[in-house]
C-alpha cells in the first residue's frame, strides 16, 4: 500500500485525483497525528505524526454480496491510497443488527483480498467495525444534548413523516424539541436502559426544521431496536443512524479523503454539520474528513440492486450469489474474471461526477486483454461431429495415432509445447461441415481441402445423415506428406484450417455456455417487470470434447479455447473425475450483431 505516486505518474487524472494532490500540495492534513488506532481526538493528539499522506476506506454494510460497482469502489479507495503513500481501511458499517450476518462478512473480506488488496499498513491491520465505536457514538450523541444540538423526540413516525414537510412546504417543529437539556439526557439514558419499547422515541439532531434540504430537518440520530448484534450482541437496545455513524467512523480513523456515490451528496451537508459540531467539543481530529462523491458503476445489461439479485436467487432464476451469469464478485469470480481484469475495467472507465452507462463489453474486453497473454492454448470442440479418414490405415497404418503438438502459448516459447494424437477418427465442429457451401466458407464441403490445425491437409469427400437429415459423420482422405511442420507441409495449398480433437485421447467435458442474463441493456427500465427481461439463452449446457492437455486443468484455471474463446475450469464443480468449463468471454464481441 506504500508505493510511491511516482510509480502511476501515467494513470489519466480525475477530480478525486486533483483533490488529493491539491491537499498534499497545501499540506491540509500533515500536521495530523495518528494514536496508531481509530481513537478519540485526545487520544490522536498522544501519537505520532501520522505516516499515512492520505487515509481511505472501503465501507461495505454486511448485509449481502458484494458486485461489480463494489468493486470500482474498492479498487478507487484502495488504488487511491497506494497511490498517494496512504492507507485504506477495511470497515463494516455494522450499525443495522437486523440485516447482518458473518457469512457476509467472510465474503466480503474473501473478495477484497482476492481482487489483490490489504488493510495491513505500517505494521498494522486497519480492519475496523462500526460497531467498535458505538460507545464513542454514544458519548457524542450526550454531548450534542448538552450542547443543545440534539434532542429525544416522541411523535409517532406518522407524525414525524407528516411534520418533515416536503419540497415544497418547510417542516413544523416537534412538540418536543423545546424539552430541556436536562430532560433530554434523562430520556435518552432511558432510551439506552431499555425503559421505553422500540419505535417510541428517537435522539433528533436539531438543525432547522425549514431548511430546503431535507436531510437537514432535525435527522434521526439513534433509534430503539431490541435486536441481537453479530458483534456487540444484546449490549445495545439502541443503535445509531448510518447517517449519523458514518462520520463518526471516519473522523475516529483519521480518514482524509470519504470518497462515496452521488447518492450520499445531499447528505453531505449534515456530514459537515456533525463532525463540525464534535470538533467544536474537541472530541474528533481536526482538520476532519471530507466527503467527495462520485457516479456509481451504471453497467448495461447488469442490475446491481442487492434486493432483485437477491430475488433471482431466491425465486431460483439462477443457482445462487456465485451463478457466473451475476454480477456478484463471486459470480464474476467463478465464470472466470480475474482480478487484474476488474482493476483494469475500474481504471479504463475512471471517475466521474456524471451518471454514465458503460456498456458490457467494455468489462469483456478488459478480460480479453487481461488474459490473452496468460490464458494457455487449447482446442476444443463444443457441437461435436465425429469425421473419418477413410484412407488413414492404408496410408499411416491400422491403428496408428501421430503425435502432433502445438505450443502453450504461441507468444510465450518458454511455456513449452502441448501435445495430442491424430487417428482416423476425430471429433470437429458441427458447423465446420456444409454440403452445399455458401459463397465465402473454406472449411469442409465434398471436394475441398482443409488443414486439421497443427496436423495434416485432408479432402473432404461427403458424410453421412439420419431419416432426419442431421450430420451423424463426416468423410475424408488424408493428403499424405502434408503435416504441419514438415518438408511438405506446404506443397498443397488450403485456405480453410479447422480446429479438432481426436477420439483416441479427446477428453469429454461437460461445457457450460454463459451469456449475459439479461436481453435487455436496462433491465427493469420505465415499469419493465426484470424477470421478462432474462435471456433465455443465458445459459447452454454442451457436450464437449478437448484436448488431453485439459486432463490436469485445476479448478479455477483460465485457458484459451481456440476459435471459442475463453474459458475456466469451474471452480466449484470441475475435479475428482469432472471435467466442466465454463464460457468467460467470446474471442471477441459479438452480441447483438
Amino acid at each position: 500500500m506504500n508505493a510511491p505516486a511516482e510509480k502511476d505518474a501515467a494513470k489519466p487524472s480525475n477530480f478525486l485525483r486533483q483533490i488529493i494532490e491539491r491537499d498534499l500540495e497545501q499540506g491540509t492534513y500533515a500536521q495530523r497525528h495518528w494514536a496508531g488506532h481509530p481513537a478519540d481526538a485526545s487520544d490522536h493528539l498522544k501519537g505520532q505524526a501520522d505516516p499515512a499522506k492520505i487515509r481511505t476506506r472501503f465501507p461495505p454494510e454486511p448485509n449481502g454480496y458484494l458486485h461489480v460497482g463494489h468493486a470500482k469502489s474498492i479498487c478507487l479507495n484502495f488504488g487511491l491510497a497506494r497511490d498517494y503513500n496512504g492507507v485504506c481501511h477495511m470497515r463494516f458499517d455494522d450499525t443495522n443488527p437486523e440485516k447482518e450476518e458473518q457469512e457476509y462478512v467472510d465474503g466480503i473480506l474473501d473478495a477484497v483480498k482476492w481482487l489483490g488488496f490489504s488493510w495491513d499498513a505500517n505494521g498494522t491491520s486497519h480492519y475496523y467495525h462500526a460497531s467498535d465505536y458505538f460507545d464513542f457514538m454514544y458519548r457524542a450523541a450526550e454531548y450534542l444534548i448538552e450542547a443543545g444540538h440534539a434532542y429525544v423526540d416522541e411523535q409517532t413516525p406518522e407524525q414525524m413523516r407528516a411534520n418533515r414537510g416536503d419540497f415544497s412546504r418547510p417542516g413544523t417543529d416537534s412538540p418536543y424539541r423545546s424539552r430541556s437539556i436536562e430532560e433530554n439526557l434523562s430520556r435518552f439514558r432511558e432510551m439506552r436502559d431499555g425503559k421505553l419499547a422500540d419505535g417510541a422515541a428517537v435522539l433528533r439532531a436539531k438543525i432547522d426544521m425549514a431548511s430546503p434540504n431535507i436531510n437537514l430537518r432535525d435527522p434521526a440520530l439513534y433509534r430503539i431496536k431490541r435486536a441481537e448484534h453479530h458483534n456487540t450482541g444484546d449490549k445495545w437496545c439502541i443503535y445509531p443512524m448510518y447517517t449519523y455513524a458514518h462520520p463518526i467512523e471516519d473522523a475516529l480513523e483519521n480518514i482524509t479523503h470519504s470518497i462515496c456515490t452521488l447518492e450520499f451528496e445531499d447528505q453531505r451537508p449534515f456530514y459537515d454539520w456533525l463532525l463540525d459540531r464534535l470538533a467544536e467539543g474537541g472530541l474528533i481530529n481536526q482538520p476532519h474528513p471530507r466527503q467527495y462523491e462520485f457516479a456509481r458503476l451504471n453497467l448495461t445489461y447488469v442490475l446491481t440492486s442487492k434486493r432483485k439479485l437477491k430475488q433471482l436467487v431466491d425465486e431460483k432464476h439462477v443457482s445462487g450469489w456465485d451463478d457466473p451469469r451475476m454480477p456478484t464478485i463471486v459470480g464474476l469470480r467463478r465464470r472466470g474474471y480475474t482480478p487484474e481484469a476488474l482493476q483494469l475495467f475500474a481504471e479504463r472507465i475512471g471517475v466521474s461526477k456524471a451518471d454514465s452507462w458503460i456498456d458490457y463489453s467494455v468489462l469483456e474486453q478488459a478480460l480479453r486483454d487481461d488474459l490473452d497473454p496468460k490464458a494457455a492454448r487449447a482446442m476444443a470442440v463444443l457441437d461435436p461431429v465425429k469425421l473419418v479418414i477413410t484412407n488413414w490405415d492404408e496410408i499411416m497404418g491400422a491403428g496408428f495415432l501421430d503425435a502432433c503438438s502445438a505450443p502453450v502459448h504461441p507468444h510465450a516459447p518458454e511455456r513449452g509445447r502441448r501435445e495430442f494424437m491424430c487417428g482416423k477418427e476425430l471429433w470437429i465442429e458441427r458447423s465446420d461441415y456444409e454440403e452445399t457451401p455458401p459463397k465465402g466458407f473454406f472449411r469442409l464441403f465434398p471436394g475441398n481441402k482443409v488443414r486439421l490445425k497443427y496436423g495434416h491437409v485432408i479432402e473432404c469427400i461427403g458424410a453421412t445423415k439420419d431419416a432426419n437429415g442431421n450430420v451423424t459423420e463426416v468423410q475424408a482422405k488424408l493428403v499424405p506428406d502434408t503435416k504441419s511442420g514438415t518438408p511438405g507441409a506446404d506443397a498443397v495449398k488450403v485456405k480453410g484450417n479447422i480446429s479438432w480433437v481426436g477420439v483416441a485421447d479427446g477428453v469429454k467435458a461437460e461445457v457450460r455456455l454463459y451469456d449475459r442474463l439479461f436481453s435487455a441493456a436496462q433491465p427493469g427500465a420505465g415499469d419493465k417487470d426484470f424477470l421478462e427481461e432474462i435471456n433465455p439463452d443465458s445459459l447452454k449446457v454442451v457436450t464437449a470434447y478437448v484436448e488431453p492437455s485439459l486432463k490436469s486443468a485445476k479448478g479455477d484455471e483460465k485457458f484459451q479455447f481456440e476459435r471459442h474463446g475463453y474459458f475456466v475450469a469451474d471452480r466449484k464443480d470441475h475435479g475428482e473425475g469432472k471435467t466442466v468449463f465454463n464460457r468467460v468471454a467470446g474471442m471477441k464481441d459479438s452480441w447483438g450483431k
